[in-house]
Parts: structure tokens; C-alpha cells; sequence
């Protein structure tokens, strides 16, 4: 028994020393280290320095995303800790950009505000930052995105400077601002959004199971101004469904960036609630399985798609080549543009578009499988990648006299982008991770939803 133990215990040791030096030179990959830096270029010089505002997508220009906002604060603390800029000039413009915020105006009529009680509206324009059309909404889910990116820079810039002082007390002013309580139009729930015209949504995040509002709901229930019950969270979990598909036991998803929105800012290994806890995993393995899954729809290809293979997989929200029907290898395909894209148990929409974001995001839960399809991107892919990293989808199926070898986009999506940059730096260091761990808000309401166990034990 004891020799037994013995070898057990040198193959172990073994095992993980080839583990370590694997993840090792993964960590210096020299592709990483420029995708990194590309990703973080596109932030940094695509923002407009004396508002902060950031684009929706470039180069096309339209109106600014409030949620790619939240990406933008925190790829300025990453390219602080990294070094591509000095930590004063991140500092700086993380500041113009909070103040900036906060002097916006909030009010309930229909034009010439930027948002509301304290959310904001999805989309603002350039020249004002007010809401870029009556058809926009006041966003819960992507002010809840920008408060994420927001709170990352309460805690990472923590220094007794003039400058960092000041993105401390605008982020705190920012996130005691949000009457998420208000945002509930059917308890313990939280709605989509609001209207001037039209007053709270009537639709649920969380109503009709997974999705990408787990963020949204920590932040409403650690505020310390206008939080929501403690009930919130066992309604959502309560509508989860947990299924197996393609040998994977997770909870049932519909599109891949569900599992990865919450995960850029919080880490969620170790830590488990009572939903997660009752399965024997918790919610990074469940983002593990559902890479995988992905991946293996890719492999299965039920649609016949042009390049889905092991290593070209990625099914997530993003652009598309058109909303129309062709005929391809004597098939009728039906593309779209801008969507979600993925699969279930009730819903198929597969266009044949991938984005590199899709496995890029997952870096921190599949880097044995998504490094090697980001390469295979670069490689195969004319045109995908670029200065700013990789443009937000391709698709190698929409065949044209334009596109004789597939559609590649023209743009970034800043919401993709961030992702990108936010998961491979917690894959490499965990900084965002360990800084988020720091923040009273974020802690306070991952105890009030219930989770308990690793980094949060100890935790008040």
C-alpha cells in the first residue's frame, strides 16, 4: 500500500509539473502578450479622451455603448498593471471619464438626458452623451456592466494621490446613484430597462432562465443606497435548468457570452451558492462544460457550415454578414446580421458566423482549447486579424461575388473586445480578479445571494 502511495504520489507530482510548464508557456506565449497589447490599443486609442466616452464599434461610428464603457475603465487599470501606458496617464483618463459621467444630465423626459435614477441609457451620443434616439432604452443590464468596470477602478486605483482619490469618490458616487430597487416592476426580479414612454419593461432578467444578468444582480444587491431583497437571486437560480448535451451536465445556455459577462469581474471558482453547490461543481466548471459544448456543436456542424471544425469554433453574440437567404453547396442558408447566435434544447440560430471572442473570453476556463483556435483564427482568416487584435466575426459559409472566400467584418465591437482583454489578463495574472475580491459592493452582495467557500470565507 505504501509503494502504491509512493508512485501515486510521484505520477502526481509529475503530472503537475508538465501542468505548470504548460501553463508557463502559455502565460509568455509571445501571440498573448500581442493580442494583449492590440486588444488594449483598441480601448485606449479609439476613446474619446476628454469624455471617455467609447464607441459601440469602430471603425464604423454611431453612438457610444455605456456597457463598452465599463470594458474601457477596466482595460485602463490592465494597461496601467501591464505597463503599455504610465499608471498617471490610465489614472488620468479614468477620472475625465467618471467625472464626466457624473455630470451628465439624469432625468425622466425623453431627450436630452443621459439616463435615470442613476442607470443609463444603452446608447449615447457623441457630441452631448445624451440618449442617442427615442428608440433606446435606460439599460439595467449594461449600467450594470458599466458599474462593474466602474468598481474595478474604485479598487485598483487605490493610491493617496489627488487624482486617484477623486476616481474613488466619483465611482462611489456613481454606484450609490443607482435606485436598482426602482428597476423592480415585478419583485423580486429586476426588469430589462425603462422608457420615458413606455415606463419599466415588461420583461425579466433571470425570467426565463440563464443569462448574462448574474453581474447585474450582485451589484443590485450589495448596494448600500438602493439594494434589491435577498430574494432576487434564489428567483433566478430558481428557473436555471440544468441538462446534458454533447456528454456535458451544465446548466442549459443559449449563447456562449452568458457564461463569460460575469466571470471577466468576478472570480467564481471555489465559490458556490445553493443552486451550483447541489450539482458538486460551481460556476467556473459550468463555464468549462459550456465551452466545451460549443465546441462540440462546431465538430457536430448539424448545418453544414463552411470551416467548423475542432480548432474554428465560436458561436456567440456578434456581427453578421446580412439579414438574407442564399443558396450555398445547393442549400438554402439564412444569414443575419448582428445577433445572438448558439443553441439549446428549444433554440437553434446558427448562421454559420463564429467570433473570436467566443473562445477568446474563455481563455480562463479552456486555454488548452481556445488559445489554439484564436491561432488557427489568425492563420486561416484573411483580414481577421489586425492592428486592434480581431475583428468582432467572419463567416466562411456567405459566399458572394463580394465574398467569394466568406465574409469577414470591418469592425470591433467594444463589448467584445473587452472580454477579450479582461479574461486573458485573468488567465495570466488574475488581476482583475484580485481586485474586484477587494471591493466592499461586489463582496456584500455575493454574500447576499449566497455564496460561500473559497475567497469568500472570512468575508463580512
Amino acid at each position: 500500500m505504501r509503494k502504491f502511495i509512493l508512485v501515486f504520489a510521484v505520477l502526481c507530482c509529475a503530472s503537475m509539473s508538465s501542468f505548470c510548464q504548460t501553463k508557463k508557456s502559455a502565460l509568455y506565449d509571445p501571440f498573448l502578450d500581442t493580442l494583449e497589447q492590440r486588444t488594449f490599443n483598441y480601448f485606449w486609442e479609439t476613446v474619446d479622451p476628454k469624455t471617455g466616452l467609447t464607441p459601440d464599434r469602430y471603425p464604423s461610428l454611431s453612438f457610444s455603448s455605456i456597457a463598452a464603457i465599463g470594458f474601457s475603465l477596466t482595460a485602463d487599470g490592465i494597461g496601467a498593471e501591464r505597463g503599455y501606458v504610465p499608471r498617471e496617464a490610465a489614472a488620468d483618463r479614468v477620472r475625465v471619464t467618471l467625472k464626466y459621467l457624473w455630470s451628465l444630465p439624469q432625468g425622466d423626459g425623453p431627450k436630452g438626458y443621459a439616463g435615470y435614477r442613476g442607470f443609463f441609457y444603452h446608447f449615447l451620443t457623441f457630441d452631448k452623451g445624451v440618449r442617442f434616439g427615442l428608440d433606446v432604452e435606460l439599460s439595467s443590464i449594461d449600467t450594470g456592466l458599466l458599474m462593474a468596470g466602474v468598481l474595478f477602478t474604485q479598487s485598483y486605483f487605490d493610491r493617496n494621490t489627488a487624482t486617484e482619490k477623486e476616481i474613488r469618490a466619483y465611482a462611489d458616487s456613481l454606484y450609490r446613484r443607482v435606485d436598482w430597487s426602482w428597476m423592480q416592476a415585478r419583485p423580486p426580479l429586476l426588469a430589462m430597462g425603462w422608457t420615458p414612454e413606455k415606463g419599466l419593461h415588461d420583461m425579466d432578467w433571470g425570467a426565463g432562465g440563464y443569462d448574462e444578468s448574474m453581474i447585474l444582480y450582485f451589484l443590485a444587491l450589495g448596494s448600500p443606497t438602493h439594494p434589491i431583497g435577498q430574494a432576487a437571486w434564489p428567483a433566478y437560480t430558481s428557473r436555471l435548468k440544468w441538462a446534458k448535451t454533447f456528454g456535458y451536465e451544465c446548466i442549459s445556455f443559449d449563447v456562449l457570452f452568458w457564461n463569460q459577462f460575469t466571470a471577466c469581474w468576478v472570480d467564481v471558482r471555489g465559490i458556490q451558492d445553493p443552486f451550483i453547490k447541489d450539482k458538486g461543481i460551481d460556476y467556473f466548471e459550468n463555464s468549462r462544460r459550456s465551452t466545451y459544448v460549443n465546441r462540440e456543436y462546431a465538430i457536430a456542424n448539424p448545418n453544414k457550415h463552411r470551416g467548423y471544425s475542432a480548432d474554428l469554433w465560436g458561436m456567440s453574440a456578434c456581427d453578421g454578414p446580412a439579414d438574407e437567404k442564399r443558396i450555398v453547396d445547393g442549400m438554402e442558408k439564412n444569414f443575419v446580421g448582428y445577433g445572438a447566435r448558439g443553441f439549446s434544447s428549444t433554440w437553434n440560430n446558427d448562421d454559420g458566423t463564429l467570433t473570436p471572442y467566443a473562445a477568446g473570453a474563455s481563455i480562463v476556463f479552456t486555454p488548452e482549447i481556445s488559445i489554439p483556435t484564436l491561432k488557427a483564427m489568425r492563420d486561416r482568416i484573411p483580414g481577421l486579424w489586425t492592428d486592434y487584435g480581431f475583428k468582432d466575426a467572419f463567416n466562411l459559409t456567405y459566399i458572394t461575388d463580394k465574398t467569394p472566400n466568406g465574409w469577414v467584418d470591418k469592425d470591433y465591437l467594444g463589448i467584445d473586445q473587452g472580454p477579450i482583454i479582461i479574461m486573458l489578463e485573468n488567465y495570466r495574472t488574475g488581476i482583475v480578479w484580485e481586485t474586484m475580491k477587494k471591493n466592499q459592493y461586489l463582496v456584500k452582495g455575493l454574500l447576499r445571494a449566497g455564496f460561500t467557500g473559497g475567497w469568500l470565507d472570512g468575508k463580512k
